[in-house]
């Protein structure tokens, strides 16, 4: 409600999916819809963010499309953000590279995942008292938590009680995940009379719609080449990251949303729609 009165969209869409509860039968009910639909699916064993950047890196697929930035913790090498998003929002398709993330951070792919662990992540908890800001030039400075841990006060700046922080990073370094040489991605043709089944005498959608619907699909299935993913979208250009905000003491454009929004809003300036 508090969202709603302060017109804030993006925490509006947070909270009305905290109100979904997903249970064993949706799960099944959506791998059986996608079978009908002759879309190829995967099971991921454990992080489905994880099993997607095992795919990218494999060259099964171009990107990982979610709006969990851990995408690019575990390595993805391009993550796409709202391209589920509905046309209403307007939203447009942004593009990270991990690559000139690290390079414009100057830190590498281990340097990133503390940083991330030192900012709050699934796994552990953190160093009281130290934020964005700091937690980016301890990493800079140091190179990583070990380091950082013999060079800051521990009284001042207490870590947690046996603290996961390398079983954390375990995590993010050696998920577990599908063997992406062995995956399939196969599409197949809809099943007409299935989905007709399921989704009008199991489920009550207008037959009319399921079945424009299988038009749409078949059509969309004729051409004999794959297109490439910016044919579908319009590239709108992006803003540089080398932009200096201020005297040449300040922050790099990147650095600074870093500082300000980790996961929602750090790297999307920069990095929207970039056609490389």
């Amino acid at each position: 409600a508090q969202a709603q009165e302060a017109g804030e969209q993006e925490n509006i869409d947070k909270f009305s999916k905290r109100l979904v509860k997903v249970t064993k039968q949706h799960n099944e009910e959506c791998k059986k819809l996608l079978t009908l639909m002759g879309v190829p699916y995967i099971e991921a064993p454990c992080e489905a963010e994880a099993s997607c950047a095992a795919l990218v890196k494999s060259g099964k697929v171009y990107a990982t499309a979610t709006e969990d930035m851990d995408g690019l913790t575990f390595g993805t090498t391009v993550l796409l953000r709202h391209l589920t998003a509905s046309e209403a929002k307007k939203l447009p398709i942004q593009e990270f590279h991990f690559s000139r993330i690290l390079q414009e951070m100057g830190v590498t792919h281990q340097q990133f995942i503390d940083l991330c662990i030192l900012l709050g992540c699934d796994y552990c908890g953190t160093i009281k008292g130290i934020g964005p800001k700091r937690a980016i030039d301890l990493i800079k400075q140091h190179g990583s938590i070990e380091e950082i841990l013999e060079n800051i006060d521990p009284n001042k700046h207490p870590a947690p009680e046996d603290w996961l922080y390398k079983e954390a990073r375990g995590l993010f370094l050696e998920p577990e995940v599908i063997d992406g040489t062995t995956v399939d991605l196969k599409w197949n043709e809809p099943d007409e009379d299935g989905l007709i089944q399921f989704m009008c005498a199991e489920k009550q959608f207008s037959e009319d719609r399921i079945r424009n619907s299988c038009k749409k699909i078949m059509k969309s299935r004729q051409g004999s080449t794959q297109g490439r993913l910016d044919t579908f979208f319009t590239v709108t250009g992006s803003i540089s990251s080398k932009r200096k905000v201020g005297g040449s003491n300040n922050l790099t454009v990147i650095e600074l949303y870093w500082y300000i929004q980790w996961c929602e809003k750090v790297l999307a300036p920069l990095f929207q729609n970039n056609n490389h």
